[in-house]
C-alpha cells in the first residue's frame, strides 16, 4: 500500500471487546470520535465506513471470531424475534433457521462481510 495521505489505518482491537455491544463501543469510539451519536445498529457499522479508505487491522480476529461465533449471532436473532417490530420477524427467523442448520452466518462473519463490501477498505485479519 502506498502512503498517500488520503489513505487511513484503524485497528480494531478484539481483546478489547467479548460480544456485539463491545464492538459498537469500539468502532463508535475509533471512528466516531467527535461525534454526539455512537453505532449500535449494523446498518449504523456500514453507513460509518462509507468514505473511509485505508485498512482496517482487526487484531485479536479469532478472539472476535469465537466471541460473536455461533452462539451470540443464536441470542442476537432471538433477541431481536422477541422484540418483534419494527424488525422483520419471518426474515429473522429465516437466518436464525440457516444458522442452526449449518448455513447461516454468525455476527463475525456479517461484520467482516460489510467491511469488504466496501471497496476502499483494505482488511487485515490478525
Amino acid at each position: 500500500m502506498n502512503n498517500n495521505s488520503n489513505k487511513q489505518m484503524t485497528v480494531i482491537n478484539g481483546s478489547h471487546f467479548s460480544n456485539l455491544e463491545g464492538f459498537y463501543e469500539e468502532i463508535s469510539q475509533l471512528f466516531m470520535k467527535d461525534e454526539d451519536w455512537k453505532v449500535g445498529t449494523l446498518d449504523g457499522f456500514d453507513d460509518i465506513l462509507y468514505g473511509f479508505q485505508g485498512a482496517i487491522t482487526w487484531k485479536d480476529s479469532q478472539k472476535s471470531k469465537e466471541d460473536l461465533g455461533f452462539e451470540a449471532t443464536i441470542k442476537f436473532y432471538e433477541n431481536k424475534i422477541l422484540q418483534g417490530k419494527p424488525f422483520n420477524i419471518k426474515l429473522l427467523q429465516q437466518k436464525l433457521d440457516e444458522l442452526t442448520v449449518g448455513n447461516g452466518q454468525t455476527l463475525f462473519e456479517i461484520l467482516i462481510e460489510i467491511i469488504k463490501s466496501h471497496k476502499n477498505i483494505q482488511l487485515i485479519l490478525n
